[in-house]
């Protein structure tokens, strides 16, 4: 049975704790022989916090250490236990009472108590624990407890001007809140809530006209099942769901992991059935905390994978010729030989946002960011200070469109692994780079019908280089685009059945604005009596499927026979679906498709420059969708002769 990939996460920073707090019992000499009151008194407490009592747990070891003085077990304990209920102070406490009160204790209980001092914010006293003490075994974990001093105290004397906010009771509940993603609109914010202790599920809160917000409700099913739903995140249009579901191993145990990438699409209000990533995305390590790019073709994802640098790594794939590449890990300018968690690129699509326990911050997992240099390069990693990090844990950060408000999840007001969610205003040297909404729809300049599935391909007016690919919604043909503003772009919507259009789009010398409406005008090809193309063969392939016949390449070499030898002809191979599943999977299907018959129509002998192949996935049905036989005409590929 697979844990909860959070409490996975809580788990193995507690065990750190752990092992530091018990470290103290392999450094003291043999004990003295402790009393059988107090022994018995400790095997009591330790039952209590079996039994999940901490209270009376804390309670019964106290007397067990009034008991014995010296009993080294006992502080130790208690020690651990406090701090796992962030009772840093008192833990503190403990830890001075143990340095005076067991042999050797004030260098066998340094640095618990130097980081218990850390924890409570005690740092010029922790400091001067971390200087009279330097145990030569421990200088690794000496020296981060000494950087980390630095950094608190400097981040300490230099907050920020705000100061985090606790959402209140319509957002947090007695269980953990985790993981928010606020919409572009800011109008709803969606999370994750562990419902009872134990499930994972998504849950979305309505702003309301007061600045706060209206209850939280459970998204429903879809997307919400028995199994783990977590780590969820809306893309920018609002169309698609990307999340991890959890305790997905299959009978053989390999064939899928514990934690893997799913989504679910959106035309309207009604989320589809989500549907695994596949075999390119996930593994049977973890894969999880996905996160999307503006133009919905970067996936940013945590996973343990072979390749990394240690622990949890952030990946990214992006979606190229209708298919998610193969995941790239960003490097060890990002990565560390501990976790990096919860990815989030705000819609700049240049800043990216995550926590680590890997670098130097004010403790447990704090909140970092660096900048895109180039298409695959990031600067190095800034933790974003205090008071957005905390010496409890930081894990998920959300930040609005224009950059000016983050939403987190902190367990700082609880017991650890308890999170709640958080606002705070964002300073300006934080702040990611503004950027332009442009919304609107394409629409057929003739007949004024909307037209989904048009492709808006951007690219920089200076430099000529492409930078996203957006596509108009399978519903209403609406899109929605973000641009960093600054300056200008050129862009190209192009369709089938569509001549193609070129413009600019003027942002240079801009701030951030309200949404700008922009509908794109398409103009129609003559193809009602085509007089150079001709399409000389349709092919139709059973659902889900991907595999030529021998029936489909006879008729094939049939068909392209006349024409083998004529160098003045091209030909186009144009794939599409039925409009069962979501847009994404079916032109990454309709791309694999086309794919193969243009393989074989290169096999008879056409040169590879004279055949174009391109997968429309759901676009240009020629019959309706709604009969199996309609589904059946339409999963085919076209094979057109242009002479």
């Amino acid at each position: 049975m697979f844990e909860p990939p959070v409490l996975l996460f809580l788990q193995f920073m507690r065990l750190k704790h752990v092992l530091l707090f018990y470290c103290v019992l392999l450094t003291l000499p043999a004990a003295a022989q402790v009393p059988e009151r107090a022994e018995k008194l400790y095997m009591r407490a330790m039952e209590y916090q079996a039994k999940k009592d901490p209270a009376n747990a804390c309670l019964i070891m106290q007397q067990a250490i009034a008991a014995h003085s010296g009993y080294t077990e006992a502080y130790s304990a208690l020690g651990e236990w406090y701090f796992n209920q962030h009772r840093f102070r008192d833990a503190a406490a403990l830890f001075k009472q143990a340095s005076a009160a067991c042999k050797n204790g004030n260098i066998a209980f340094a640095k618990p108590l130097a980081k218990c001092l850390l924890y409570d914010y005690k740092t010029a006293e922790a400091m001067q624990v971390l200087s009279t003490y330097n145990l030569d075994k421990d200088k690794g974990e000496w020296q981060k407890l000494k950087d980390q001093a630095a950094f608190m105290q400097r981040a300490l004397n230099n907050p920020w001007p705000d100061t985090a906010r606790n959402l209140g009771l319509r957002i947090n509940s007695r269980y953990a809140e985790m993981y928010p993603c606020i919409s572009a609109d800011t109008q709803t914010l969606y999370f994750t809530r562990r419902v009872n202790g134990v499930d994972e599920d998504f849950f979305k809160a309505k702003a309301d006209s007061c600045g706060g917000w209206f209850k939280a409700r459970n998204m429903g099913t879809p997307p919400n099942t028995p199994d783990i739903e977590a780590a969820q995140v809306i893309s920018g249009d609002g169309h698609y769901l990307f999340f991890m579901r959890c305790e997905n191993r299959s009978e053989n145990g390999w064939d899928k992991g514990g934690c893997d990438l799913y989504m679910a699409y959106t035309g309207d209000s009604t989320w589809s059935v989500p549907q695994s990533f596949g075999a390119t995305i996930n593994t049977p390590a973890y894969e999880g905390m996905p996160c999307l790019s503006a133009d919905n073709r970067e996936l940013f994802f945590v996973s343990n994978r072979d390749g990394g640098y240690g622990g949890l790594d952030i990946w990214v794939s992006r979606f190229e010729d209708g298919l998610w590449q193969a995941p790239r890990n960003l490097g060890p300018e990002v990565n560390t030989p501990g976790d990096e968690t919860a990815p989030f690129v705000h819609i700049d699509n240049n800043t990216l946002y995550f926590a680590s326990n890997g670098l130097t911050g004010m403790g447990g997992s704090d909140l970092f960011y660096c900048k895109r240099t180039q298409d695959s390069l990031w600067t190095r990693p800034q933790n974003l200070g205090y008071p957005i990090n905390s010496t409890a844990d930081e894990t998920g950060i959300s930040i609005t469109l224009d950059g000016r408000k983050a939403f987190f999840a902190s367990d700082r007001d609880s017991i650890a692994g308890n999170f709640d969610l958080y606002e705070i205003n964002l300073p300006q040297s934080l702040q990611p780079v503004p950027v332009a909404i442009i919304k609107g729809y394409s629409y057929d300049s003739l007949s004024k019908d909307r037209l989904n599935y048009s492709s808006i391909y951007i690219s920089d007016a200076k430099t000529g280089v492409q930078l996203y690919h957006f596509v108009s919604n399978r519903g209403d043909g609406s899109y929605m685009m973000t641009l960093p503003v600054g300056k200008d772009y050129i862009y190209n919507a192009d369709r089938i059945g569509y001549t193609d259009i070129t413009d600019t789009i003027h942002l240079a010398g801009m701030q951030y604005t309200a949404p700008i409406e922009y509908n794109i005008a398409l103009l129609p090809q003559d193809y009602v009596a085509p007089i150079n193309d001709s399409n000389i063969l349709t092919i139709f392939f059973p659902r889900n499927s991907a595999r030529l016949t021998d029936d489909d390449k006879n008729n094939l070499r049939t068909a392209l026979d006349p024409f083998i030898m004529d160098k003045h002809v091209s030909v186009m191979v144009n794939g599409y679906t039925d409009n069962t599943g979501t847009p994404l999977i079916n032109e990454q299907l309709s791309f694999m498709r086309a794919g193969l018959v243009a393989k074989e129509i290169n096999a008879l002998g056409v040169e590879p420059e004279l055949i174009r192949s391109q997968g429309w996935g759901e676009a240009n049905p020629i019959a309706p969708n709604d009969t199996e036989d309609g589904m059946t005409r339409n999963r085919r590929v076209e094979v057109i002769i242009r002479r």
